[in-house]
């Protein structure tokens, strides 16, 4: 049982604190000759692909290393220029190793932002009135489970598919934010959640979920 991630978003469409519990880092590694067949952004920050895409390499994808040489964003661990290394005959045949971005803290505010309304619209499409809006988001290689509380907050846990009973850890997840976060005297509404005691207890629950499943969580 694989947990990926747990995000709280404020009543306002805020995302005030998330969590990366288990993220697979999805890398792919491949000889090239010349010329490098594949687009590159030469970002000081990364190198990242921006055109083409080869054997599980997409736009997107990250240069993390160069004949296993760990990169930094626009240099090699010995100093090199990245580019300067790509753009010369001499250097191939090449081993470059690319993996998934880590999504940013903006992006990952951003992503919450945009999942608001989109909750608010399953809501109003619903035939029902006071519909719950959107609960499970089912795709190929993930689920997203959202469970939100009278007052808007919205939990979201982002797990492997298949798994069942995550409304229970949803709810044990709000409990946890109801006994360390909101009894907590320092913490004020829709501010971002900075409260060591609450993650912990998160990692403890999460870990155990990990181990025996969802229906062992402790009452």
């Amino acid at each position: 049982m694989i947990i990926f991630g747990v995000y709280i978003v404020s009543k306002s469409g805020g995302l005030i604190f998330n969590l990366d519990n288990n993220v697979p880092r999805i890398e792919h590694e491949k000889t090239f000759t010349y010329p490098l067949d594949l687009v590159l952004d030469y970002d000081p920050k990364k190198v990242s692909v921006v055109f083409n895409r080869k054997d599980g390499i997409n736009i997107g994808h990250v240069l993390v290393a160069v004949n296993g040489m760990p990169v930094n964003g626009g240099t090699l661990e010995d100093g090199r220029d990245v580019k300067t290394t790509l753009e010369s005959a001499e250097n191939f045949p090449i081993n470059l190793k690319f993996s998934r971005p880590k999504m940013t803290t903006n992006e990952k505010i951003f992503l919450a932002s945009m999942f608001y309304p989109l909750f608010a619209i399953a809501s109003q499409l619903s035939p029902e009135p006071k519909s719950s809006g959107i609960e499970i988001l089912e795709a190929d290689t993930f689920t997203l489970h959202c469970f939100q509380t009278l007052t808007g907050v919205k939990f979201i846990v982002i797990s492997e598919t298949g798994l069942n009973g995550m409304d229970l850890l949803l709810r044990k997840v709000y409990e946890l934010y109801s006994d360390y976060v909101l009894k907590n005297p320092f913490y004020s509404l829709e501010m971002p959640i900075r409260c060591e005691l609450f993650d912990n207890k998160l990692q403890e629950l999460l870990s155990q979920v990990e181990k025996t499943g969802i229906n062992n969580i402790d009452k």
